[in-house]
């Protein structure tokens, strides 16, 4: 009986523990080229924490925006990564540059319009977004279908395999990239 009663008490304490952070919240204001993950893991939750705290059901995001996150003795805590950073503004006109950061490539999502898509983390669906090589200046124009990439901060967008050929980087895998939107749906 002693042990079941720790691990109650263990129990208990973690429930606890679980729910003080959000007693404890404070506020971010969402910056352009932010994403749901990088937010989260800058305050040492998981996204779906994030969104529980926020009361939220979906994971879209807006430059402005001001979210409920943990308290910042939780951030401080948290472990610098070096990365590129996703940058970029709010409002923007079409062709000037909304982010920049790193492309990676996938099977892709097909469309019945164009072969030429890609996962974005917060552009919406039917979105035209032109992607520029940063190193070679080569440019593809590609339709948001699918969300992605998921894993790395400095990671903005999945290209389709045929997007990822077109732009030359099929052999190099990732590649340094700016992003400008062309027309929203």
């Amino acid at each position: 009986m002693r042990a079941v009663g720790r691990a109650a008490l263990i129990v208990c304490a973690a429930l606890l523990g679980a729910g003080s952070w959000s007693a404890q919240a404070g506020s971010y204001r969402v910056q352009a080229g932010d994403t749901l993950w990088e937010i989260a893991r800058a305050h040492g939750v998981s996204v779906e924490a994030l969104l529980d705290l926020n009361g939220r059901q979906g994971a879209v995001i807006r430059p402005g925006e001001v979210l409920s996150v943990p308290d910042g003795r939780v951030a401080a805590q948290a472990r610098p990564v070096a990365t590129i950073r996703a940058t970029g503004t709010g409002a923007v006109g079409p062709g000037e540059v909304f982010q920049q950061g790193q492309a990676v490539y996938y099977g892709g999502r097909r469309d019945t319009r164009t072969a030429m898509t890609a996962a974005h983390l917060t552009l919406p669906f039917g979105t035209w977004v032109r992607v520029t090589h940063a190193r070679t200046g080569r440019s593809v124009d590609v339709l948001i279908n699918d969300r992605g990439p998921f894993g790395l901060a400095s990671r903005v967008i999945d290209l389709s395999n045929e997007a990822a050929a077109a732009l030359g980087i099929l052999s190099e895998g990732v590649a340094p990239v700016t992003l400008s939107v062309l027309s929203r749906p």
